[in-house]
């Protein structure tokens, strides 16, 4: 059993400035509800596919967290997490005794929600800073009247498929210093910066203030939600990209990044001290690429993780979870790395860095960038069944097989499912043994079917008469096959509480839809004004 730690011992490490990992055991779903500031989620049923990214120094001082002694709330899975990494070869760990409730208990705050600290940091900077913004209202009737704008929507274009604004052109956070010259050469034309909420329209435009960009800047107040509330059309599934910028549009990008990068101290470090840093078994270095996904995949720094400027601005604890560690961010001209550093910077990470000349000086120097998308961690062998031999089999004897889905629930409704398959969460697959009962054969799958083959172990305890497998390829195996997925979420074995659905994600009608819209920003404006409450929290002042 690991160390326990008390919610005071755990507010005094929260401010002594050594490394620290601050972990949330719980589901997705479960810990939206209610957890620490600076916890970031690695859910037991994932733990083997996170822990090793978010936290890659095996000695570093990591706490874990659920719920504290109530079995609803996820009692007891701090401890089973803290055993597993010690099984993986994490040395320093502790639980957080009596977990959020404990925490709570002691006068402390407690947070709703995702990636709270790049929200909270969001709403602090536009009260800070004075972002300007326009309602929905006024943006329509100036595009109706056409006015000169553009409108810059900030998120990955898979979101902005999704939907976006009439008019809008696809340009996540990080690229809009680095591409909006090329959209916007007049100084005269009017910028309007948007997201799906607030957080990423408030660091867009700020960005595009703090680079001096003479045009006058917006943000869309309150994204694609302020503007369906506001009774306006979106439109779905357009691809309008942000063109490369031409010469003089990146040299515009070039020199105003530099001043950004004065103006917010953020210093660069060449591929020597890189490697020293990466060398030091006493601290944690993050290598992260914040150029775009495709750029990425076509070649990359070994050893480098892919985070897009802005979404790694806009979801800090999704890509890094041991604080006051070091990053050091990569691209091709130090626009992006540097326009997002000068963020993280703000947001408390003293030890965000850019690495000079990049992946260009790297390959003209010699070295041998990797190329295809991220690696992804590897599971182990487990035994495994085709997506064709199973297709035959439960063609042939489908009573003899069952089917258990363990990837997430908003896939299995939304995307679908193999047919007449199960779904459950991994860290309760006692509750799946339960609804399911004894079965000859159990198959299980997850989106790639690396989730499942992890699962394999477990579930052969619960099932110790059957014959326990993994689907080779998980669904994306089986619909890449030509199979039918089934729609629906008739056969659930838990609450589907693994993941956080967004306010789109729900589909029980508009007026559902709309109450979600407007809970969602009601918390994030609030967070401001939370924060102020809490001593665990601060955000450095730079100018």
């Amino acid at each position: 059993m690991a160390p326990t730690i008390t919610a005071a011992e755990l507010a005094e490490w929260l401010v002594d400035g050594d490394e620290l990992a601050v972990l949330d055991a719980r589901e997705q779903g479960v810990y939206t509800t209610s957890h620490l500031f600076h916890a970031a989620c690695v859910p037991l049923s994932q733990l083997e596919l996170l822990l090793p990214r978010l936290v890659p120094r095996t000695d570093t001082r990591a706490v874990w967290c659920d719920g504290g002694d109530d079995p609803a709330d996820g009692s007891g899975l701090a401890a089973r997490a803290a055993a597993r990494a010690a099984e993986l070869g994490w040395t320093d760990q502790v639980v957080l005794e009596g977990g959020t409730r404990a925490w709570a208990a002691s006068g402390r705050e407690l947070y709703s929600g995702v990636n709270v600290p790049s929200k909270a940091f969001g709403e602090h900077v536009e009260r800070t800073c004075g972002t300007p913004r326009m309602p929905a209202a006024e943006v329509k009737a100036l595009i109706d009247a056409g006015h000169d704008m553009v409108i810059l929507d900030s998120r990955p274009i898979e979101e902005f498929r999704n939907m976006s604004i009439p008019t809008g052109t696809d340009c996540p956070g990080a690229e809009l210093v680095h591409r909006v010259k090329e959209l916007a050469p007049d100084p005269d034309t009017l910028v309007v910066v948007n997201c799906a909420g607030r957080t990423r329209s408030i660091i867009g435009s700020q960005s595009l203030i703090n680079a001096g960009l003479e045009n006058r800047v917006v943000a869309l107040e309150n994204g694609t939600m302020g503007w369906e509330l506001a009774g306006l059309e979106v439109d779905r599934g357009r691809d309008a990209h942000a063109p490369e910028p031409g010469a003089a549009a990146r040299a515009w990008a070039e020199r105003a990044a530099d001043a950004v990068g004065r103006r917010f101290g953020v210093r660069t470090i060449d591929r020597a001290e890189l490697a020293r840093w990466r060398a030091d078994p006493a601290r944690t270095t993050y290598l992260l690429d914040v150029r775009s996904p495709g750029e990425y995949e076509a070649g990359h720094l070994p050893g480098s993780a892919s985070a897009p400027g802005g979404q790694l601005v806009q979801a800090t604890d999704e890509y890094v979870a041991t604080r006051n560690a070091r990053l050091v961010l990569v691209d091709d001209n130090q626009v992006r790395a540097t326009m997002t550093a000068s963020w993280l910077r703000q947001l408390g990470w003293a030890d965000a860095v850019v690495l000079a000349g990049g992946v260009p000086a790297a390959a003209a120097d010699g070295e041998q960038l990797h190329t295809g998308p991220q690696r992804r961690i590897s599971v182990g062998p487990a035994p495994t069944i085709k997506v064709t031999a199973l297709a035959e089999r439960l063609a042939e004897e489908p009573d003899a097989v069952c089917v258990l889905d363990i990837g997430s629930s908003i896939k299995y409704r939304k995307k679908g499912h193999i047919p007449g398959a199960w779904w459950g969460v991994r860290s309760r697959l006692d509750q799946a043994r339960a609804a399911i009962g004894e079965v000859p054969t159990l198959v299980l799958t997850s989106t790639d079917g690396q989730l499942a083959k992890l699962a394999v172990a477990d579930a052969r305890r619960l099932w110790p008469e059957a014959e326990v497998v993994a689907l080779a390829g998980g669904n994306k195996g089986w619909r890449h096959a030509g199979h039918d997925m089934e729609p629906g979420f008739d056969r659930a074995t838990t609450e589907a509480d693994d993941v956080w659905y967004k306010p789109y994600d729900h589909d029980d009608g508009p007026a559902v839809a709309r109450r979600h819209m407007e809970d969602y920003l009601v918390w994030e404006i609030a967070l401001v004004d939370q924060i102020e409450r809490d001593p665990t929290v601060s955000f450095p002042s730079l100018t």
